[in-house]
This record gives structure tokens, C-alpha cells and sequence, in this order.
């Protein structure tokens, strides 16, 4: 068994499909196929059974593919270490990041980032807060950035905190929000419990949904279309002028936030490229 094969093992068991990790690994069905079969006949055991609902692995093939991600770790961190020995910011920084964060953010920030390590490169997951959360505590990820308050006893920096804003299109009367078409829209559980919370706080009718959409921005462009209002962060509505926004508070009138940190393993700060690029993020943050 070489990477290749661990590759290939940590890649079939998180998609369970075999051609969706063929098109992710860039290899035929047949050649995949191949491959596990030779891994079944090196360890004499069966390792997947296929089906309707797709791969199914046995007990023996789920411990191998568990195996494979902590060598692949093992692996990566071993390059890693290698690199660091040259005293210099080099390699591949693996970042977790939550999709608003990516969309408005990520990108001028890496950016900067290369223009000063121009030997850096980037390995970028994104996804719900609570994924990318789950990334950084198993070391699947080097920096986790992530929005609203996780449990989380390691290394972590506060970046930035955003206001929860009502966004319509006219003005409206928050009394009459029960009433008003509201456009939902597909988000973090985080988020969704806190503005859940709010409106339970605040109202005993449930709110009035007219369309549901997956994502954020769509739900932005809809209201800007007055097909009804959205409960959003306001960082997304930061590119818009002819929406109106109010911040949305508690009973006691403090404003809703929703904080935005930066996580990291202690540990991981005996990398250069992890070391330079927190104290980079930092720096930036320190100054907005």
C-alpha cells in the first residue's frame, strides 16, 4: 500500500460513491475498481460491498480507511516538518473557512498573503461554520475561521463581530414582520438558532415564509427585488445601497451579534507558514 491507495481509501470512504471519487481523483471507474480489488487481494479481506445505495464498507474496510486519513496526516505533517527545518515560509497552509467569510473576505486576504510569502500555497475547505469547526479539531485543517461562538479549549482570535440586520426593500415596520412575506434562506445552525431565538423573543406567530432559496446571496437579491424580507448578517449587505437595514436587538436592547474567530492548535505554531500567517491575520484585523 503506497499514498496513492490511503488517498484513495480516506477519499472513497467520505464520498461513498465510486464515481464521484473517481472524477475527485481523476481516474477512471474501472482503474478505481482495480485498485480496491488489489487492496482486498494485499489484505485478504473484503473492503467495500456495493449496492443500490452505493459502497458500503465492511468493519475490516472501515478500519482501513480510517487508518489511511492518520497516515496521511502522519505524512503530511512529516513534509511539513521537513519544510519548516529550513527556517522558511513555505509549503501548503490547509485553511477551514465559512462560506460568507470565503465570498467576501478570503480572497483579498490571501492575496495580500501572497504578495508577501510568494513560496505559500493554499489548500482551502469551506462550508457551514459548524463543518469547518469539526475540520480544525480533528488537525484535518492547519486555521479554522469560523462565525459564532463554538466550545473550543485551544488557541483562538476574535476577528471581527457583525450585526444581525432585518433588509428590505421598502421600509417597514418590525410590529408588522409576522404579517410580511420573508424569504428564508439556507444557513450555519448557529445562525438560524439565533435569529429563531430572536423572533420567539419578539413574536408568538411563527414568520410568514414566501420563498425559500439555498443560499444567502440569492436571498439578498431577492429582497433587493421587493419579493419580501430576510433576517441577514450584515457583512453580505455590505455591497448593497438601496436595501434598508435595522439591527436587530435583544428585550434588553442590546444589538445581536454574530462574532467571527480565528482557531488554531497551539502546537500548529511551531510551523512558519501557520505561525506567519496568524500573526498576519491578526495584524490585519487589529487595524480594520
Amino acid at each position: 500500500m503506497d499514498e496513492r491507495d490511503l488517498i484513495v481509501l480516506q477519499t472513497l470512504y467520505k464520498e461513498k460513491n465510486i464515481t464521484k471519487t473517481a472524477q475527485q481523483l481523476y481516474i477512471s471507474q474501472p482503474a478505481l475498481t482495480n485498485r480496491i480489488q488489489l487492496l482486498e487481494k494485499e489484505f485478504g479481506v473484503k473492503i467495500v460491498n456495493r449496492g443500490r445505495r452505493g459502497v458500503q464498507f465492511t468493519p475490516q474496510g472501515e478500519y482501513l480507511a480510517k487508518s489511511a486519513h492518520e497516515m496521511l496526516l502522519t505524512i503530511q505533517k512529516m513534509k511539513e516538518n521537513v519544510l519548516n527545518m529550513e527556517d522558511k515560509v513555505t509549503g501548503t497552509l490547509r485553511l477551514g473557512v465559512s462560506t460568507f467569510f470565503t465570498d467576501y473576505l478570503l480572497p483579498n486576504l490571501l492575496k495580500l498573503f501572497k504578495e508577501q510569502y510568494p513560496n505559500i500555497e493554499f489548500k482551502v475547505t469551506t462550508g457551514f461554520s459548524s463543518n469547518i469547526a469539526h475540520l480544525i479539531y480533528n488537525q484535518d485543517v492547519h486555521i479554522g475561521i469560523v462565525k459564532g461562538d463554538f466550545s473550543w479549549n485551544d488557541q483562538k482570535h476574535l476577528l471581527f463581530k457583525e450585526t444581525i440586520c432585518i433588509a428590505s426593500k421598502e421600509k417597514i415596520d418590525i410590529h408588522n414582520l409576522p404579517h410580511l412575506p420573508r424569504i428564508e434562506y439556507h444557513t450555519d445552525p448557529l445562525l438560524k438558532n439565533t435569529i429563531d431565538n430572536w423572533w420567539h423573543e419578539h413574536f408568538t406567530q411563527p414568520p410568514l415564509v414566501s420563498i425559500e432559496v439555498d443560499k444567502a446571496d440569492t436571498c439578498k437579491k431577492m429582497v433587493a427585488s421587493g419579493l419580501g424580507y430576510a433576517i441577514l448578517p450584515s457583512m453580505i449587505l455590505n455591497d448593497v445601497d438601496d436595501i434598508y437595514k435595522t439591527d436587530i436587538s435583544s428585550l434588553d436592547g442590546k444589538p445581536v451579534v454574530r462574532k467571527t474567530w480565528m482557531l488554531y492548535h497551539k502546537d500548529s505554531l511551531q510551523l512558519n507558514i501557520v505561525k506567519t500567517f496568524v500573526e498576519f491575520m491578526e495584524n490585519e484585523f487589529t487595524q480594520k
